[in-house]
């Protein structure tokens, strides 16, 4: 009998034991948080912000990461965004534009074990950029071309317009790469140029966008693509107002201004971030070089689908997207200046 006690008091134990085992929670792990700041003209600007967030969420949705967002004020304190950030448990920080460059290497020389990632970062040739940035970079001419070829094939008036934001080098290979998509087609079209200003808030002025809109359409031109932000949310209504037709920039425009908008030329903002994010989540963050988007990356391209199909005649597609495929293969060079 008592042996029989000795082994029911036993095997109590070892049961109470497993039991004891089986409750304790599994370790939860350690979240991938990511941090972002948005550029000038904020969130909602329906082009270059809004593509960084998309990429956020697509991140979000595929891979389970944790984000926060900080838009800062008029002339806001770019740094101090990044700072707080980079104070926290954010295991990547994104500044969205060229305006967080110096920003970017300053806070990231201060946070060694920190990861950042700037999108369209200037890099001076020959600069090293520290281990633990990386400059997201596009080949804007490339995507700039196809749209100034599609304009050249479709103009009526054969003067067509480029509208940019700010005056910079940056903004310049979108002109630069529209206008030889324009010349490679049509040679006797004309380009006119126009610059919302030469500061920051050139990319969120729409009343401006409308004014400058409004006078190249007046001055012949029937299509118009912008490089400017929300600034061009104002030609969408210059279009719409002159009954002509505007091509929108970074993401799909077509929602802002329906039946006006010819196409956009989408810069894959939303691919880079995502990309980035996975790469980092990967143990594979790509510090210290510059990663360049274009065609070839997917990085670049125009906007085709069932709401613009009826714009853009299909032999009309076919000779925009042949020239796609020259600039992939090398046998056409695209200026950016």
């Amino acid at each position: 009998m008592r042996r029989l006690v000795s082994l029911w008091v036993a095997a109590t134990i070892v049961l109470v034991g497993c039991a004891k085992k089986t409750e304790q929670p599994a370790a939860k792990p350690a979240s991938f948080k990511v941090g972002l700041v948005f550029d000038v003209g904020g969130r909602g600007d329906k082009s270059f912000n809004d593509a960084a967030y998309a990429g956020l969420d697509s991140a979000k949705q595929a891979l389970g990461i944790d984000f926060e967002v900080n838009e800062p004020d008029e002339g806001g304190d770019r740094e101090s965004a990044l700072r707080q950030f980079a104070s926290t448990s954010d295991s990547i920080i994104f500044g969205v534009g060229f305006l967080f460059s110096d920003d970017v290497k300053k806070v990231a020389k201060d946070f060694p074990n920190k990861k950042f990632a700037c999108i369209d970062m200037n890099v001076a040739p020959g600069e090293t950029l520290p281990p633990n940035v990386v400059a997201l970079k596009f080949k804007e001419e490339e995507g700039s071309y196809l749209v100034g070829a599609l304009s050249g094939l479709l103009t009526k008036t054969h003067t067509v317009g480029f509208l940019g934001g700010m005056q910079i080098p940056l903004i310049k290979k979108f002109e630069a790469g529209y206008k030889a998509g324009v010349a490679k087609v049509s040679p006797r079209t004309k380009v006119l140029v126009k610059y919302a200003g030469a500061t920051g808030q050139a990319f969120k002025d729409p009343t401006k966008g409308k004014e400058l809109g409004l006078a190249m359409y007046g001055d012949g031109a029937d299509i118009v693509f912008h490089a400017s932000g929300s600034t061009g949310l104002g030609l969408f209504e210059a279009a719409k107002e002159k009954n002509a037709l505007a091509i929108g920039v970074d993401s799909d425009q077509n929602d802002a201004m329906p039946g006006h908008v010819l196409t956009s030329m989408v810069k894959r903002v939303d691919v880079a971030v995502f990309q980035t994010i996975k790469q980092t989540m990967d143990g594979q963050f790509p510090g210290g070089q510059a990663r360049i988007y274009g065609l070839k990356d997917n990085g670049v391209g125009y906007v085709y689908d069932a709401r613009n199909a009826n714009l853009i005649p299909a032999n009309v597609k076919a000779t925009v997207d042949s020239l796609g495929r020259e600039i992939v293969a090398g046998r056409i060079s695209v200026p950016s200046e």
